[in-house]
């Protein structure tokens, strides 16, 4: 029995997870909420069936930590430098914003101005799993929405590293702060830098070693090693897990290996996420929720209405639309998992009393759990807005920090199912349709699909179609197929274009047009089909291959 204690916990888990996803998926309701809540029926507030959180909150971080390196490989360091703008200035706005609000109220409810430094700054920062996690599900990491929330996620991260210098100092007397601090920044730079450089050096030959030795598992293992190592690197230097990983991300996306690693790692990131979720759900207190109900309600109530507006005006102040301001205060309002460190942390320095620790957990805690909620109204009051605003300053605004996108003009049955492989591999994409039911529809979604004539010169300019890295015609109406390939071909020459054609002909004009690659629809379809009937003929591979490649070169007219 003693060999085996540790196996109990781990069924708990893995029992209440698949229960309550599997319950949550089938009343279509994102599969956060219901970690959340499985973490708030198995834990010691609830049936008691864990009773040591804390036993298990290391390990779940780690679940945080793949997060971001899953994050980061769907990023790159060019891509990260173009964010640079919303990264510090935005996101720096925001901390201390909703930090200062925060902070002021906490104070003028009675707590000691070191208290209420720390209280403002712990709960001006978002839950980065939470957040990423319900982008990742739309498939909207990529698209505005998205790329505005990780640059303020990101700088949040980066905010963790003076805040767990100065909260110990904080309890101290006679403390140099400002030393502390530089000291601190200056360790953190120096581990950025080692981790970026080291890193470009390294790990493409080392991963091309491993790569040529053929074996999956070593493969895996050096991921692992890269992800940890880097997370705790930058742990060392007083920076986060999660940051050392995102970084480790960003250095495996430049490389060929990107992909493999992805898949290697992909049922490790969402094992360890869902029981992260989890352990958020086992801090709700459900008998300190009864006794203090009243004042929960105000502090939780308080903390969402803080940093929705702050949230809301900085990125009005910062140009974003109406709708994309209003959901980015909504989907950033609640409080994040730093907040359980530096709150522990302030009442092991003095800063705070252990009640109000407490008090501020729960409030933490049940600000996540409401983030799904409010992650759905802002998406909501985003299109509404969107649809009432229409015009092309929306889609100017959508695609102006974009580079190296696709661009898929058309989105019926074919550009929906291209829009989806991209979404699928969070590749950025601008995707444009002339018919007003698809593309509110694909709104209501969250995908970046707009109303506009795709061979007009003023909407492929507001889809930043001179940054775009390639663009896919897949109109069903083979004029303006043609039309938009002339007109793609003729402004941007060196573009590489792709085109959906209707049968040999269609092809042959669109050839003359300038399309890169084309697949006559109707043309395809038959040699599919014909290559099933050779297979069950008895041919080989290899000579089915070889015919359905003559026939497509017939149409296509080359030799």
């Amino acid at each position: 029995m003693s060999e085996t204690h540790f196996l109990g916990p781990i069924l708990v888990f893995l029992a209440a997870a698949v229960a309550t996803v599997t319950l949550f998926r089938r009343i279509n309701i994102s599969p956060v909420i219901g970690y959340l809540v499985a973490g708030a029926a198995i834990g010691p507030h609830g049936a008691g069936l864990i009773s040591d959180v804390e036993s298990v909150r290391g390990l779940a971080e780690l679940g945080v930590v793949f997060l971001m390196f899953s994050i980061g490989l769907e990023l790159t360091l060019k891509r990260l430098v173009t964010m640079r703008g919303q990264l510090f200035g935005l996101g720096a706005a925001q901390v201390a914003a909703s930090g200062i609000a925060i902070g002021l109220v906490a104070w003028a409810a009675g707590l000691s101005p070191r208290a209420a430094i720390v209280v403002g700054a712990a709960l001006a920062l978002s839950s980065t799993a939470v957040v990423l996690q319900l982008l990742g599900e739309k498939g909207e990491i990529v698209a505005r929405a998205g790329r505005v929330a990780l640059a303020i996620l990101l700088f949040q991260d980066l905010a963790v590293v003076p805040l767990i210098v100065l909260v110990p100092l904080l309890g101290a007397a006679g403390t140099s702060v400002g030393m502390a601090l530089a000291i601190a920044l200056l360790k953190a730079i120096v581990a950025l830098v080692v981790i970026v450089v080291v890193g470009r050096l390294v790990l493409r030959p080392l991963f091309r070693v491993i790569a040529a030795r053929r074996t999956p598992e070593l493969l895996v293992g050096l991921a692992l090693l890269v992800v940890l190592g880097a997370g705790y690197a930058t742990e060392a230097a007083g920076l986060s897990l999660a940051l050392g990983a995102f970084l480790a991300g960003l250095l495996v996306a430049e490389t060929e290996f990107r992909h493999q690693v992805e898949a290697d790692l992909a049922p490790f990131r969402g094992i360890l996420l869902s029981l992260f979720f989890m352990t958020v759900g086992m801090t709700i207190d459900f008998g300190l929720i009864g006794r203090e109900s009243l004042q929960i309600a105000l502090v939780v109530g308080g903390i969402l209405t803080l940093k929705a507006v702050t949230t809301f005006g900085v990125c009005r102040l910062a140009g974003l639309p109406l709708g994309l301001a209003l959901r980015q205060g909504l989907l950033l309002a609640e409080s994040g998992e730093f907040a359980f460190i530096l709150f522990a942390m302030a009442v092991t320095a003095g800063v705070i009393d252990s009640d109000t620790g407490r008090l501020l957990v729960l409030a933490v805690a049940l600000t996540i759990v409401l983030t799904p909620l409010l992650a759905a109204a802002g998406r909501k009051l985003e299109n509404w807005f969107e649809v009432e605003a229409g015009g092309l300053e929306k889609l100017a605004s959508e695609s102006e920090d974009l580079e190296g996108h696709v661009l898929v003009l058309g989105y019926g049955r074919v550009g929906e199912n291209i829009g989806r492989l991209l979404a699928a591999r969070t590749i950025p994409f601008v995707a444009l349709d002339l018919s007003a039911q698809r593309v509110a529809e694909a709104r209501t979604h969250g995908l970046p699909v707009y109303y506009g004539d795709a061979s007009s010169r003023a909407v492929l300019r507001a889809a930043g179609a001179a940054r775009a890295r390639l663009a896919v015609v897949t109109l069903n109406d083979g004029d303006a197929a043609a039309r938009t390939v002339g007109a793609l071909r003729h402004r941007f020459p060196d573009m590489p274009i792709f085109a959906r054609a209707r049968d040999a002909a269609h092809c042959a004009e669109l050839t003359r047009l300038g399309a890169t690659g084309i697949v006559p629809e109707l043309t395809e379809v038959s040699l599919q089909l014909g290559g099933q009937v050779l297979r069950g003929a008895g041919l080989a591979d290899d000579d089915i291959a070889r015919v359905l490649a003559d026939a497509r070169n017939e149409v296509e007219g080359k030799p």
